[in-house]
Formats: C-alpha cells, structure tokens, sequence
C-alpha cells in the first residue's frame, strides 16, 4: 500500500487532498508521488533537519506561562499546504472584499457612525468594544484606505469553500514566518515542488515597501521608517527583527522614540533622527500612555497627537483593533449589503451575538451544538465547547451569558476540513487553517501568493494556536504553468540614498555589552582552565612544594570573576577547589559565573537580532547549546567540564571572528568593539594584579608567569624571544608595552582610543571628549612607565609601582565606560519592557 492509499484509509471527515466528489486533487496527487519517491525515512531525516536548521537560524516563538517558553524553537511541518491558483484567484477576490469592507466599517466607527445610526449594527459593538478609543477619533492617514495591512484567518467549512473564522486588524503577525518557512523548505525539501509552480512571497513584501514609501513625506528622498516592537520578551520578537532586517527598516522600541515639538524622533547615537512611518507591532491601547493606557511602557507618549498633526504615519493606525471584536462577525452579511450593496463572496462562521434577545434564546437552547466566546478579544475568555460541558457546567455558562448576554457570542460548531502532516513518523490528517496576509496598495488591497497555515498536533482537535502547541506549514498557491500575469514589483530607485543607518541607542546600549560580556565570559573561561590544568597537573604529581602558585590561581580566579569571598575566605583553597569550580562554572544565579554571564550575552544578542546574518546566529546557537550543558557541570567529571568549556571558548571566538571578518565598520560594531576591548583591558589587569600584586618565591612566580603569558596568547612569543628564561621584567615589558601583540595592555589601549575617534560626538567641539581624554590618559601611563621599576618590591614584598599603575590605568578604562554610557545610553537605564503576559498578547499566532 502506497503513502497515498494508506493516508486515505485513515480519513474520517472531508480532507485537502480530496475534491467535494471525493476524487484525489492533481496537485495533492503529484505532492504523494513525491514523497513516495522520497521515501518515508527520508521524510522524517529532513524533518529533523528542518528542525535543526530553524534552530541554527533562531527562529523562535515565545510561549507565555511554561518553563522553556522564552526562545522556544518555531515548529515547522514538512508537509507543504496546497491551494490551487484557480481556486486561490477566487479567494483572494473574496480577500480583497472582506478587507475594503473592514475599512470602510473603520472609516465609519470613527466618523459618523452611520452603521449605528441606521441600526446596522447594535450600538454595544462600538461603545461596549475595548478595541474602540475616543481619542483615536480624529487619527487619518493620508490614504483613501486606512486598514494598511489586514490578515484573515480561514479554513475549509463543510460545502467546500473557504470561510472565514477571524479577522486580524490592528498588527497583524505571521508573515515574517511565512516568509521564513518558505526558505527553510525551498533548501531542505525542494524536490516536493517537482512538477508543479509555486508562487512566490516577495511581491507581497515589495509591495508592503512600496505602500509605506508612499505614506512617507515626498519631499524626502530616504524616508526614516521604525519597525515598533514590544521588546525581546514578545511572543514573536523574532518576528520583528527578522522583518525590520529584511524591509530595511530600523527595529526599535517605545523607549526608543520620544515626541517632541508635534514630530516623533529616534534616539539614536547620532542624536535625534525625525521619524515619518512606523509599522507597530504593539497594541493600541498601549501605543501613548498619555491617552491610552496610562501605564504602558511599550509605547510612545505623545505620539497619538504627533499622528493628528500629521507630522508622522503608522500602520496601522491607533483604534483598528475595534474591528477584532467577534461580534462583528454575526453582522457582516448586512455590512455588506448596507456599504456595497452585495453579498460577501467568502462567508463566515456562523455567529450569534447575544446582547439580542431571539439570538439568546437560540444560544441557551442549542449550547451543546455551539463554541462560545467572548465578543471582546482582550477578555482573555478560553472557547468552551457546550457538548464537553457535564449538566452542572452548561447551567453555570448559561446563567453567565444570561447576566451579561452582550459580552458573549456564539458559533456553530462545525467540521473543518483535515490536511496531511507528519506526527511521530506517519503521514495523518489534521485540521488546519491558514491566515491569509494583504496589504493596501495603490488599485486596492494585494493579496500575499500564500500564507500561514497551522495545524492542530492533536487528531480530531481544532487546536491551532501556536500558543497551546499548533504547528506552521508552508503555504504553496501551485499551478502546472507560470501565471503570465503575475507581475513583478520593484520598488521605486530613489535619485540620491541616505546610506547611513540611525543606530537606536537601545540597541547601541545591547551592542556595546555584546562585547562586554562576551569577552568576560571567555577571559573567566580562558583563567579557569588554565587553572585547572595546573590544578589537575601539579596538585597531583608536584608534591606539596609545587602547590603555593595554585593558591595563587585560585585566588585570581575569584578577583577575576568578582565572585566573592569564592578562594579568598578558604584557609585552605586545595582542600576541595573543585566544589568551587563547578559552582563557578554553573550557577546561574550567582553573577560573575560563566553560565551567568553566557546568559546576559544571550540575552544582549537577542535583544539585536536584526544585527545578525545567518552565520553568526548559528555560531549563537552553539554558544547556547554550550550553555544548556555547563548548567549541569556537577554531573561532569574534570575532563568533561575541560571540553564543554574549551568548545564554549572557541565558539565565542569564532563568534568574534565572524563579526570582524564580516561586519561593516559602522557604529554597530564599533561599539560591540569598544565593550570588547574595555572588558579585555579590565580583566587582564585583574590578572595581572593577583598574580604579581605580590612577590612569591621563585620559583612560584615562574609559575605564575607560564599561566599569565598563556592568559594573554603570549607563550609561544616569549619562548621564541627568551627561550626557557622566565622573568617579571621580561614578561611585564611584553604584556604592557610590546605594540604589536594584540593581547598586550599598550596594543588593547590604543585600539580602544581609535575606536572612540570614529565613534560620533555629541557635541560640534572638534576638543577630546572625556572618554577619549581617559584613554589616552591611560595610553600615557602605560607608556611612560618604567618597566624595572614596576618589577621592584618595597619591604613587604608588594610591587606598589606596578599595582598603583594597573589600578590608575583601570579606574581610566572604567570611566571610559560610564562615560560612553552617559553619552549614548543614559537614556535606556530602564531595559525591560514592562507588561503582564497576561494582559499584552498582540501576535498571537
């Protein structure tokens, strides 16, 4: 038995795959020779890799309220979803129709409210609907069409047709997957689409560019236009920043935008940057606290006026989630008629609104054959199915609905159509719906070639929210020749181009501790297992005699990590370092760990995103596939704990390598470099302190020497220099004042100072700025210093010249900090958004 008989001897409802005569669809027919051809092995060994390769891209979607919910992995089917163009033409018009109805009911709501005048429509659908908002009243934008962007959410009901079971107005989301699923599938299963053409996304996408450029002032040859999104901690952050790279646009949030003087403005690093579109990603009502919801932190204050004074455009505008109410539903038929005088060619599921009184009672009669919802989205009511419902259950939501009839709708519970998905290693059927995407455009709304389709995980549930586990599929529009009227949109070539990217001063802010901290976690890596090499080595075949440096090292360890009291408070550190160790390594909770560290450069990298390629997000995930395993260092055993963090070294250092051989020179990574090499300057003074603050024996200090030069990447120079001679001196003079090794405080110093001369300056002063006065203070030092005094100790064995330097030449380093953070970031002190998953929840997909 083939894949395709044996897929129709499990089907127990209508399916995709199957015409209403019950005849297997040609495309569908040319997809399972396909996969028959692929084998079913081979099905599930590119399913794994289609996991593996959204993992590698971090592709994400964060899952409020459950353990692993934040960056959890985005769930791909590697079973395409197929619509015929025919059939897709006809629905697209129906697309088409349903979105310039929705905008002219927008039009109508904040304007004359006719369709509550004529009675059209029950006057609590506007002013009991929490998507509506007074204030947005008066907010236009300078288009026929105000619903921009409009997505709809449709499946097949039982004659066959698509229906439409919601709508989605106010931000929609789920393009930025689509769009993504398509990639991974056009590189890892390409040979599905063998005999059949796939329309493309991209028009979509241009089109979307072309509609903003449009809005924007034309008198502006590079319009700024911001990506606005709630933040890291949003269901589909990823999203967002994988949308903002791929437009060109600048991904900021609320904190980001101040409104001043009627105009909204970008803080950049540069200073202010004017603002003329942004696309939201966040709710209406927390889009302006000052008129909205008083205590959003996601949005702008200020900016609902500066839309008024038509100084800046969003899309879309403030106040479209009013057309989000499920009510709605029950009354488009008559819309329909009322506004074009026609019948909806896409109908929707049957709903009954209960603020009236025929419809209540045919709500509390038929509940077991009936969903019910609440009208508003934002009550955050789960459906509740009346035949699951026990006697006692069914009286209590009647007396529910009967108190309060006009929050509660009703839909008829009927059987959608099933589509073919790989569960545990077989093909089955599942139900599924897709969410369609368009955009306004200059001759009326362009329907995306495709679109999002979930799947339910569960058979025979309609569970399709990826929120509680749906999975997504690649939406394929086919046909068995190339549309000749689908055309290519290109966008507009502006006369001159603003090639210069205004860098938010958040992201700055994430960018220069990107390199803070990923250099702190590898200089903590690098001493901790040069450490225990020699832990491991002399502790147990050197004898008591060859034990006092390890002390030494263990010590510096704590200075280092700043983990105190950590070596310092132990009378003896050798009598169970180990116990210390691994709590350094894995404590996450414990700041100045390594695992507590890897998490704040993970959360930094995040946090920018949109900064990444895909070769240095994949070197990320491997960094955080290291991570996942140093959390269990006390299960490892020395060797096991060497390697985990030897590969975690190498992949922050590859992650380094790749962003200097690939990165532009711009403001990004001249600050990414900058906390690099301030943390660099800092923890290899820490180093230098512990080790030589102090004088030991000889022969102790021949020791302490091996493991700073290999500290700083400096053994094999000086063993070609000096051969086996170890000195203070001689290995002083290399680690401060030799010019051309990169690890050298001289080298690191005045690389620090040219990175801060191309930095911009906040001021038109052609003078030094205190940051660069505190670094070539510190160059000065270093420079004049003389080498065989450092090395000099006074009576009680202390080198007060060298750990007065250090310590000066530190003090410097971290001015230069504070300072870049007054100049740039003072602003962004509050980093996390502020909001209750509970209550914020735009892009539930």
């Amino acid at each position: 038995m083939n894949l395709l008989q044996s897929y129709q001897n499990g089907l127990s409802s209508y399916d995709e795959v199957l015409d209403m005569r019950g005849n297997i669809k040609p495309h569908w027919k040319a997809l399972f020779s396909t996969l028959e051809k692929l084998g079913i092995e081979e099905l599930k060994n590119r399913n794994q890799e289609i996991i593996s390769k959204l993992r590698e891209n971090g592709v994400t979607y964060n899952v409020y309220g459950t353990p692993d919910g934040l960056n959890r992995p985005w769930q791909l089917d590697p079973i395409p979803f197929l619509i015929e163009q025919k059939e897709w033409n006809g629905i697209a018009k129906g697309l088409q129709q349903r979105a310039t109805l929705l905008d002219m009911v927008l039009k109508d709501l904040y304007g004359p409210r006719n369709l509550v005048k004529d009675g059209i429509i029950p006057a609590e659908l506007v002013y009991d609907n929490t998507g509506f908002f007074r204030p947005c009243v008066d907010l236009k934008l300078p288009a026929s069409r105000q619903l921009t962007l409009f997505a709809a959410d449709m499946a097949r009901g039982p004659d066959g047709q698509m229906w439409i079971v919601d709508n989605r107005t106010q931000a929609p989301s789920g393009s930025g997957y689509t769009l993504e699923n398509r990639v991974v599938m056009s590189k890892l299963l390409p040979e599905l689409a063998d005999g059949m053409y796939v329309s493309k996304l991209a028009p979509y996408f241009n089109s979307v560019q072309n509609t903003v450029l449009r809005l924007s002032d034309k008198s502006k040859d590079a319009p700024n236009i911001v990506y606005l999104t709630p933040g890291p901690n949003n269901e589909a952050y990823f999203e967002h920043a994988y949308l903002a790279s791929y437009l060109g646009y600048t991904l900021a949030q609320g904190d980001d935008l101040l409104v001043r003087n009627g105009c909204v403005w970008l803080k950049s690093i540069d200073g202010l940057q004017k603002v003329d579109v942004i696309i939201r990603r966040i709710d209406d009502d927390w889009c302006d606290p000052l008129e909205l919801h008083e205590g959003s932190r996601l949005g702008v204050p200020g900016l609902l006026q500066a839309i008024r004074m038509g100084n800046v455009q969003v899309l879309n505008p403030p106040g479209t989630s009013v057309l989000e109410n499920h009510a709605f539903l029950a009354f488009m038929e008559n819309i329909s008629t009322y506004f074009l005088g026609e019948k909806l060619m896409m109908p929707s599921v049957a709903t009954w609104w209960c603020g009236h009184a025929k419809e209540l009672n045919y709500v509390l009669e038929h509940i077991d054959e009936l969903i019910i919802k609440k009208a508003n989205r934002k009550s955050r009511f789960r459906s509740i199915y009346g035949r699951l419902l026990s006697f006692n259950e069914k009286e209590d939501l009647k007396r529910m609905i009967t108190q309060r009839p006009y929050e509660f709708i009703a839909q008829q519970e009927v059987s959608l159509s099933t589509t073919p998905s790989l569960v545990d290693g077989n093909i089955e059927p599942r139900y599924a719906a897709l969410r369609a995407f368009m955009v306004a455009d200059e001759n009326g709304y362009h329907v995306m070639q495709g679109g999002l389709t979930r799947s339910s995980p569960v058979k025979d549930r309609f569970v399709i929210s990826n929120q509680h586990g749906g999975l997504s599929k690649d939406t394929w529009i086919v046909s068995d020749k190339t549309e000749e009227l689908q055309e290519k949109i290109t966008l507009p070539i502006l006369a001159t181009v603003n090639k210069h990217i205004s860098l938010p001063s958040r992201s700055a802010e994430n960018l220069f501790w990107v390199g803070r901290y990923c250099e702190r976690a590898m200089s903590i890596i690098k001493f901790m297992n040069t450490t225990i090499n020699v832990l491991n080595l002399d502790r147990n075949f050197g004898g008591p005699a060859k034990q006092e440096h390890i002390k030494v090292l263990l010590q510096s360890l704590t200075h280092l990590s700043a983990t105190y009291p950590g070596f310092l408070e132990e009378e003896d550190p050798l009598a169970d370092p180990y116990k210390e160790i691994i709590d350094l390594i894995s404590n996450t909770s414990r700041p100045g760990t390594v695992s507590s560290n890897i998490g704040l450069f993970l959360n930094a990298v995040g946090a920018v995103r949109n900064q990444w390629d895909l070769e240095i997000w994949r070197i990320v995930d491997l960094v955080d596939n290291g991570f996942h395993e140093i959390r269990n260092a006390s299960t490892m055993n020395s060797n096991n704990i060497q390697k985990t963090l030897d590969g975690l070294f190498n992949n922050m250092f590859t992650f380094l390598g790749v962003i200097a051989e690939s990165m532009p020179r711009d403001n990004s990574f001249l600050l990414l470099e900058t906390g690099k090499l301030i943390e660099r300057i800092l923890s290899r003074i820490s180093v230098l302190q512990s080790n030589f603050g102090v004088k030991n024996a000889q022969a102790v200090e021949n020791e302490l020497i091996e493991a700073t030069l290999i500290n700083h990447h400096l053994l094999v120079n000086y063993r070609q220099i000096y051969k086996s001679h170890l000195s203070v001196e001689a290995m002083l003079d290399m680690v401060l004042l030799e010019k051309t090794l990169p690890y050298s405080l001289v080298y690191m110093v005045d690389e620090l100072k040219k990175n801060l001369t191309k930095l911009p300056t906040t001021t038109r002063s052609k003078r030094l700025n205190d940051a660069q006065k505190f670094v070539l203070q510190a160059s000065t030092l270093i420079k004049l210093a003389d080498i065989s005094d450092l090395s000099k100790c006074n009576a009680d064995s202390e080198r007060v010249e060298l750990f007065n330097l250090l310590s000066e030449v530190s003090r410097l380093i971290s001015s230069v900090s504070n300072t870049l953070t007054n100049m740039y970031f003072s602003h962004t002190l509050m980093q996390h958004s502020f909001f209750e998953p509970a209550d914020y929840d735009t892009d539930e997909i």
